[in-house]
């Protein structure tokens, strides 16, 4: 077995602190550089990895600690086989995941680190302090002995002065500073309310990856960087169990109202075989009549129901795919699924109707957590009785849901979930299924 490519965790405090925006930069001017470098994403994510294949151009991973065993894990990292240098990106503050555990860990973005021996380079918010910060850098450095800890990388810098006195305090804690980032409000990257703006709907995207890989090579030492990469041997107990194809033709929904979908199950379907066919509901098309399967992921379906309700090639051919075949639908695709979405100005646009499921974005209450999904039902997924993993995050307001549950729903301590998901049968044999999770694993 060859030796681990070398890594490093970039994460942070807590959100909001620039994370992001260096991880971005660190990709951008490593590859400027000559580096080929393989991004990841701690946590469920759909919008960072989008943004870290376009800086580096290369597909970016997600590693849950909470949903994957540590078999899965190791097996996605083979991704980075091939690079010079990995690059990580943590979600949230370096320590923050959920209480009870998962299949290897509480999803923080320091299991992740500790596990594959990746040093954090920590993306501290220095406003308004300065020798103080180092005590907030020495205690993430020490909370956990057996966390690899690289140093740290000052952000949002209001002077000389006040990077000398921040930089004074580092090195009395004994902690390396890998740069310092004057403040720069042109670095920040648009948002909405579930996070930034997808990378296909940034047209300046390449704009702003420039000016991000100047900005960190002006600012951050790259050389030290790379140079406190490191990784730690694999332990494995033994072979991930493989992610079976729900079919091996799969018509799947792919543009900007539907666009999460994680990587490595569409990786592991195609290893294993099956086709993927991808189609444009926003487009009007509907899905491969030789398909075998239907699978809308979810996305940004309330940003376009208008144009989803006008949609009839993709509407009637959606529903005669149902009618004798399975189709199943994640959030935003679930949601398509069902009979009326209102979107946020309090318009109901009529959907494909295969469930009375109606949602609204004008009655906003957030869903958020990790879920487990024990199936009452077979589906192409998976069998009755099995167990799915996945997370949920949105912000829709479910009006009516009067359809069979899918499943028995759970978040991460066990509490029961009321979004169950639904099936349906179809009167030509088809079943639609639909869940407000989406996959990541299963047992």
């Amino acid at each position: 077995m060859s030796s681990p490519t070398p890594g490093l965790m970039i994460s942070a405090p807590a959100s909001g602190t620039g994370k992001t925006t260096v991880m971005l930069g660190l990709l951008a001017a490593l590859r400027s550089a000559g580096k080929t470098v393989q991004p990841y994403k701690s946590g469920p994510d759909y919008i960072d990895p989008a943004f870290h294949r376009a800086a580096t151009g290369r597909p970016s991973v997600n590693l849950d600690s909470w949903a994957m065993d540590t078999e899965r894990l190791h097996s996605l990292t083979q991704a980075s086989e091939s690079a010079d240098l990995v690059l990580a990106e943590g979600s949230m503050g370096l320590f923050d995941g959920v209480v009870t555990p998962g299949a290897t860990g509480n999803g923080a973005s320091a299991d992740i680190a500790t596990l594959m021996g990746w040093p954090v380079l920590l993306v501290l918010d220095v406003s308004g302090q300065a020798q103080s910060a180092a005590a907030i850098a020495l205690g993430f450095k020490n909370l956990r002995p057996d966390l690899p800890f690289a140093g740290v990388i000052l952000n949002r810098v209001a002077s000389p002065r006040h990077e000398a006195l921040t930089r004074a305090g580092m090195e009395e804690a004994g902690i390396k500073v890998f740069g310092a980032l004057p403040r720069n409000p042109d670095m920040a990257l648009p948002e909405r309310h579930l996070g930034l703006i997808q990378a296909e709907e940034t047209p300046e995207l390449d704009a702003i990856l420039e000016n991000a890989s100047r900005f960190i090579a002006k600012h951050v030492d790259i050389e030290a960087v790379t140079k406190a990469a490191s990784a730690a041997p694999a332990r494995l107990q033994g072979a991930a169990n493989p992610i079976t194809p729900p079919a091996m033709r799969i018509a799947l929904a792919r543009d900007a109202a539907f666009s999460f979908v994680y990587p490595h199950l569409l990786d592991a379907w195609t290893a294993a075989g099956a086709t993927i066919l991808p189609f444009s509901p926003l487009a009007d098309e509907a899905p491969d009549e030789t398909a075998d399967l239907c699978w809308l992921p979810g996305g940004y379906p309330e940003l376009h129901a208008g144009k989803i309700a006008a949609s009839h090639s993709f509407l009637t051919g959606l529903r005669r795919f149902a009618d004798t075949r399975p189709v199943h639908g994640e959030c935003g695709g679930y949601m398509v699924m069902g009979a009326g979405l209102t979107d946020k100005s309090g318009t109901r646009h009529d959907m494909a109707g295969l469930f009375n499921l109606e949602t609204s974005f004008a009655k906003r209450k957030m869903h958020l957590g990790y879920r487990q999904a024990r199936l009452l039902h077979d589906t192409p997924m998976a069998a009755k009785g099995a167990l799915l993993r996945g997370h949920e995050f949105h912000y829709t307001f479910v009006t009516d849901a009067p359809d069979a549950p899918l499943a028995e729903v759970t978040d991460a301590s066990g509490t029961p979930m009321p979004e169950t998901g639904a099936i349906a049968r179809m009167p030509g044999g088809g079943q639609a299924t639909g869940t407000f999770f989406h996959l990541i694993d299963q047992d």
